[in-house]
């Protein structure tokens, strides 16, 4: 019996279009991690714009796909919070100051959860297989375009910035999305019906483990050794219940093979210039390190966001909208600000866990930790049954390493709050989670209404994020100001097109175009310094 989600949508057998969904999650693996643009004056949007686009493309068509033609829906408790959990996230975003920010924020969120139920879908149709070695092959391509960078490859499509970051312009990024891929590289490679994918699966893991280490990470780093710990456990404790000889076999090798990696990327002359003459070390020494640099940063800024929360307990400030209010709570001296120009230096928090709950509130936070947790029970249900084979039980512990590496990462960076990772974390929260036997029956209407979410604000996404990009790229054509001006009413949203705008306009002695544009820069971001200074130079506000 097929189901729509972790339990619903009722069909007899698999269908084209559960394999078509297949091909379109497969595709979307790849396509998500090389996506990117060459424009460097955006230096984040060009990686993460292109990626949502992906994400969304990816979402819509699945979820449309099937959706369509299915007569009824199957709820579990954990399908009912997730949905909880977008209700309160649309309550949170229309108290937002900046709906721009909290639409684009709310769409990663709501792509991640449709690709939660198609993957759930995928699973009961029977592809587990080659849905989990495509995601393993993105995975490891992200880790081979950070190698790359690191040895010698230049392109405009990689960033000197945080280098070596591949496609992703971060090296941190790349990292958390190691750390999260590297349980169900292992789980591929041991679990292959063939030679040919245990020797795929050992090369992976060097390649992932090289990328983990060259990245220095300490977010990363830690996430591989807190999930050891219960991976271990769990693996200890099913010991005789997957333990054939070739899998012990390949285990080894693949342990071989991630020390093989470690050690040549610590080795290996590469083209990197760290400041220090031993890198690995340091970042090794400052792995629990909260009494200065990033650290010490990292605790005044999730105090003053606690701040935020407690002016706003239930739901939050709205998706997106943490840079947006944050500099009103900001310390004197606080390293999240950007000088003295009242943004903060990133768009997001140093950790997934204060955005949600400064950024959607108690609600939000307290239903997304039960989704985890319910799909952490989930799994843990699933390994105490004894007729569950080897294959399965590797299956359930390798969940439960990738919902423990997610956990940690996204306390120290943003992980669910940006497009690729979204996509890996949730597309195998769906296919590793156990189907779920029981279920709330729900009518045809509910069908139609999902069809109908699906397609409307879907499609919303995926629009805003086209003309994202087609703003992107006409802002980085030329800088006369008929281009520019194309390029602000492609994406009314963006703060920075807007400035740059009014700035010329003001450049040229022309109140009466800059005005406007400073207005909806203020707008935008209400604290900003730079907005207020061309509106007070054109004797208004």
């Amino acid at each position: 019996m097929v189901t729509f989600d972790s339990g619903m949508l009722e069909t007899p057998r698999p269908e084209l279009r559960d394999r078509i969904a297949l091909r379109v999650l497969q595709i979307g693996s790849i396509a998500v991690v090389v996506a990117s643009l060459p424009y460097k004056a955006f230096d984040l949007d060009r990686y993460f714009v292109p990626k949502e686009l992906v994400l969304h493309v990816c979402a819509v068509v699945t979820a449309v796909l099937l959706l369509r033609a299915r007569p009824r829906l199957t709820l579990t408790v954990i399908d009912v919070v997730l949905i909880a959990f977008l209700v309160a996230g649309l309550l949170s975003a229309a108290a937002g100051v900046n709906p721009w920010a909290a639409e684009r924020a709310l769409a990663i969120s709501c792509s991640g959860l449709a690709l939660f139920w198609s993957a759930s879908a995928v699973r009961r149709a029977g592809y587990v297989a080659p849905l989990l070695g495509a995601l393993a092959v993105g995975i490891v391509i992200a880790a081979a375009t950070s190698l790359a960078q690191a040895y010698g490859l230049q392109t405009e499509y990689f960033s000197l910035n945080r280098a070596p970051g591949g496609t992703f312009g971060n090296r941190n990024f790349i990292a958390h999305l190691c750390a999260i891929g590297a349980p169900v590289v292992a789980l591929v490679a041991l679990t292959a019906r063939r030679g040919v994918g245990s020797v795929f699966g050992a090369v992976s893991m060097a390649v992932v483990a090289a990328a983990l280490v060259m990245s220095r990470s300490r977010a990363a780093w830690l996430a591989i050794l807190v999930l050891a710990v219960p991976v271990g456990v769990l693996g200890a404790g099913t010991w005789s219940r997957w333990c054939e000889p070739r899998t012990v076999r390949r285990l080894i090798v693949l342990g071989a093979a991630a020390a093989v990696g470690a050690v040549a990327a610590v080795f290996l002359p590469n083209r990197l210039e760290w400041k220090s003459d031993s890198p690995y070390l340091d970042s090794a020494a400052g792995l629990v390190n909260y009494k200065g640099g990033s650290g010490r940063g990292r605790i005044v800024q999730y105090t003053n966001s606690l701040r935020m929360t407690r002016a706003n307990p239930l739901f939050g400030v709205g998706p997106g909208n943490w840079p947006v209010v944050y500099p009103k709570y900001a310390s004197r001296g606080d390293p999240s600000m950007s000088s003295d120009d009242g943004v903060t230096s990133n768009p997001w928090p140093s950790s997934d866990w204060v955005a949600y709950l400064s950024e959607r509130g108690g609600i939000g936070m307290v239903l997304l930790l039960a989704t985890m947790v319910g799909l952490l029970v989930r799994a843990l249900a699933d390994l105490r049954r004894q007729d569950r084979n080897a294959e399965q039980v590797l299956t359930a512990i390798a969940l439960v390493g990738t919902l423990v590496a997610t956990a940690v990462v996204g306390a120290f960076d943003a992980v669910l709050l940006i497009a690729a990772p979204t996509f890996f974390v949730w597309t195998l929260a769906g296919v590793l989670s156990p189907t779920p036997e029981n279920g709330y029956s729900v009518g045809r209407w509910a069908s139609v209404l999902a069809m109908l979410g699906v397609v409307v604000y879907g499609g919303i996404a995926v629009a805003r994020t086209a003309f994202q990009i087609a703003a992107i790229a006409t802002f980085s054509m030329s800088s006369r100001l008929a281009t520019l001006e194309r390029a602000s009413s492609y994406d009314p949203g963006s703060y920075r097109i807007h400035t740059r705008l009014a700035a010329a306009y003001l450049s040229r002695g022309d109140c009466t175009h800059a005005r406007p544009h400073a207005r909806a820069a203020r707008g935008l971001f209400p604290s900003a310094a730079e907005p207020r200074r061309i509106l007070s130079s054109c004797g208004g506000k």
